[in-house]
């Protein structure tokens, strides 16, 4: 059974960073595509990040947002800086059991396992 534990949410001002972690128990994290979407209130669950054969970002968080992961410990992580206030929302990891370049790696449907969400909170 894969579980998957995101943690490093929390309340920031605008212009401040956060990271999020999520670690993944069970599976074979390595070969996963990992991602993070997130939902705002009153809003569907929008895709923000991925890696796989490449990484892939939501346009309104290119050059302030970067995922990365760590094989080694399980674990992948969303550096956010320059936060704003539309930012704020829950925040899900997710992972997927294959790889795949291009417009799947967005699809929320498309992920396998899927973490409990952690809340960012960014005050203007």
């Amino acid at each position: 059974q894969v579980q998957l534990v995101e943690s490093g949410g929390g309340l920031v001002q605008a212009g401040g960073s956060l990271r999020l972690s999520c670690i993944v128990f069970g599976g074979t994290f390595s070969i996963y595509t990992m991602a993070w979407f997130r939902q705002a209130p009153g809003k569907e669950r929008e895709f923000v990040a991925s890696t796989s054969w490449d990484t892939y970002y939501l346009d309104s968080v290119k050059g302030r947002f970067t995922i990365s992961r760590d094989n080694a410990k399980n674990t992948v992580y969303l550096q956010m800086n320059s936060l704003k206030s539309e930012d704020t929302a829950i925040y899900y990891c997710a992972a997927a059991t294959w790889r795949s370049t291009g417009w799947r790696n967005k699809v929320a449907e498309d992920y396998d396992y899927w973490g409990q969400g952690t809340q960012v909170t960014v005050s203007s």
